[in-house]
């Protein structure tokens, strides 16, 4: 599957991931982070957050209000599931593409190579745990607010892998191409 995905990813397909990463993170993230901590009354989410507990998430609960909770529910069944694949699938042509135009990418095991999609599907698991968390509030929810941070936790360290990766691969197929042309 690796060797056909390789093959069918090219640079007009990265650009066109490239400018829609671009502009969510420059055009729509601004913009739902104001509308979030208007809603929820706070920046703190689990979204954001690298670590934190089961408390923390119902602490969070009772701090965003009945309408705040319905809001961040929302959110994560409609923009937080376009984000993640906007996201992954960037990092997942970036890889793609440096595994197939250099060595030092190519020799990585594919888990490594499919790093972003392992990140979109720890990002979804933890955003359908938070959300069960605060939808069901005040009621408690031991198994997915003891889960939420977990998820989290690996969502964060495979999705920055992921980037360094793609970073490293960007960095092995320019340094060459520097290199020749001085």
């Amino acid at each position: 599957m690796r060797t056909r995905l390789e093959a069918r990813v090219g640079w007009r397909l990265w650009l066109v991931t490239a400018l829609v990463f671009a502009t969510f993170l420059v055009g729509v993230l601004p913009g739902v982070a104001r509308t979030t901590v208007e809603m929820t009354g706070t920046s703190a989410s689990p979204d954001g957050s690298y670590l934190y507990t089961a408390e923390d998430l119902y602490r969070w609960a009772a701090a965003y209000g009945e309408e705040g909770r319905a809001y961040y529910v929302r959110s994560r069944f409609t923009f937080d599931v376009v984000w993640p694949l906007v996201y992954g699938l960037f990092l997942q042509v970036s890889l793609l593409l440096a595994s197939r135009a250099t060595v030092v990418v190519a020799r990585l095991p594919s888990v490594l190579v499919f790093t972003p999609v392992i990140a979109v599907l720890f990002d979804f698991l933890e955003n359908t745990s938070a959300a069960l968390v605060m939808a069901r509030y005040p009621a408690t929810t031991p198994v997915a607010a003891h889960a939420a941070p977990v998820l989290t936790f690996v969502k964060w360290n495979v999705l920055v892998l992921a980037f360094v990766l793609a970073g490293l691969g960007g960095l092995a197929w320019l340094v060459p191409r520097l290199r020749r042309a001085t």
